[in-house]
């Protein structure tokens, strides 16, 4: 179960974790974390960035060091983090790397009505995301090598996560689409006559009944 935290939007988290390099202004602040993807390290929402920077100084994650202003651009307040932001985000870091959380991929959500497809179309689809998916692993691997020889690795294991993961995923892709071109796949013939007849067929009526009345699996 994750911590309820005083400051919960991740954008919080990656807030402090540029400021645990130096104080810097709000505008510094997102442009360094656009400069790291940080955006694609986590959801961040910018239209809330500069409420949660209020409510982090609120709840003393970080404090105001000084104002600032820059030729003629309005007066900037620069922040820095506070130790009980350190501590914060050492604690926020360890939850979310040893403690695994329910997560909802879209891509999840679609297996999820797959059925609502005719068989040959899901073929298609799927044999589309692959390829989108190897392009982009391809993209990606060269990329990663690219950073590497400037960056340390310690700064990039997200990517390389991305990749095995990405690469995990076409693997298990190329496997689900042998079945299917195959007609090995266990119900196969089932899922296309629902979908050329229009009727559902009689096991999977049953199956609905069942699971309807099941309190077990009730929502």
């Amino acid at each position: 179960m994750s911590k309820r935290r005083k400051v919960g939007n991740l954008l919080a988290l990656a807030v402090l974790s540029a400021l645990v390099q130096r104080p810097m202004h709000p505008y510094e602040m997102a442009s360094t974390l656009r400069a790291r993807g940080k955006d694609q390290d986590m959801e961040i929402k910018w239209g809330s960035f500069y409420t949660v920077i209020r409510n982090m100084e609120k709840h003393q994650l970080i404090a105001a060091v000084e104002s600032v202003r820059e030729g003629r651009r309005p007066e900037r307040t620069v922040y820095r983090i506070t130790d009980a932001g350190r501590a914060e985000l050492v604690d926020w870091a360890r939850e979310l790397v040893a403690t695994p959380m329910p997560e909802h991929p879209r891509f999840r959500a679609g297996l999820s009505v797959l059925a609502a497809l005719h068989p040959d179309e899901a073929i298609d689809l799927l044999r589309q995301r692959l390829d989108r998916l190897d392009d982009a692993l391809h993209q990606d691997r060269e990329t990663l090598d690219a950073h590497l020889r400037e960056i340390p690795r310690l700064f990039l294991v997200e990517s390389e996560y991305d990749l095995v993961m990405r690469a995990a995923e076409t693997t298990w892709l190329r496997a689900l689409l042998a079945e299917l071109t195959s007609g090995s796949y266990p119900g196969l013939d089932t899922w296309r006559a629902f979908h050329e007849t229009g009727e559902m067929p009689a096991e999977l009526t049953e199956l609905a009944e069942r699971t309807s009345s099941d309190p077990d699996n009730a929502d």
